[in-house]
């Protein structure tokens, strides 16, 4: 198999679907307040790298409701892009603004894992997209579904990956000024332990 290179921040943009509260009460898959906290840590990351971002969802005024506002708050200056049917790919809206960013390389994270999360991957693949899923930002409704869609996309040929996974990728290096103090404060925010060390370790080189 031909490894694939790593990422670089000139590359992918961030295709997030349905991160919607309604839906996200649904979602047995893993804690739900992890996963919000990890999506916020992505769309932040995004920021950070100033990738393109392209948001959906749909049936915000039936029943799944806006775009979770911690997600939101991240991000408001992005349109959100309001579909009908559960494959985002099928939406004019939602392909034309993708293809519009001239990227090739797309990063997917969604709720619910079994429908409009691999739906929009599978069909981006087909189209020849290369796409990478933000396994820890994509929530299903059981353990065992969530586990066998991820399955099915990366059968399919999707990369899975986490966001710090990614964030990592794309800083590789924290000589790289220009986006050092973003991507360190979104690790000891959101990075656990990780953070958690990395803040330590300023405070002893740089102490009060």
């Amino acid at each position: 198999m031909t490894p694939i290179p790593l990422l670089t921040p000139d590359e992918p943009l961030l295709l997030i679907v349905d991160q919607q509260a309604g839906l996200a009460f649904g979602v047995g898959s893993g804690d739900r307040q992890l996963l919000v906290g990890n999506t916020v840590a992505l769309a932040k990351t995004a920021r950070a790298f100033n990738l393109p971002i392209v948001v959906s969802t749909s049936a915000s005024k039936v029943y799944s409701g806006p775009l979770m506002p911690m997600i939101r708050s991240v991000i408001p200056d992005v349109p959100v892009i309001e579909r009908r049917n559960m494959n985002a790919w099928e939406d004019d809206g939602v392909r034309n603004a993708v293809a519009k960013t001239g990227r090739r390389k797309l990063v997917v994270s969604g709720l619910l894992t079994e429908a409009c999360v691999s739906f929009p991957v599978l069909s981006a693949l087909a189209d020849g997209y290369e796409v990478f899923v933000v396994a820890d930002t994509c929530g299903g409704i059981t353990a065992e579904s969530h586990a066998l869609a991820l399955r099915r996309m990366e059968k399919a040929g999707a990369t899975m990956t986490s966001w710090l996974q990614l964030l990592l990728e794309l800083q590789r290096d924290w000589t790289r000024k220009e986006t050092y103090d973003g991507a360190r404060a979104i690790v000891e925010a959101h990075a656990g332990g990780y953070g958690i060390g990395l803040a330590y370790a300023r405070d002893m080189i740089h102490p009060g």
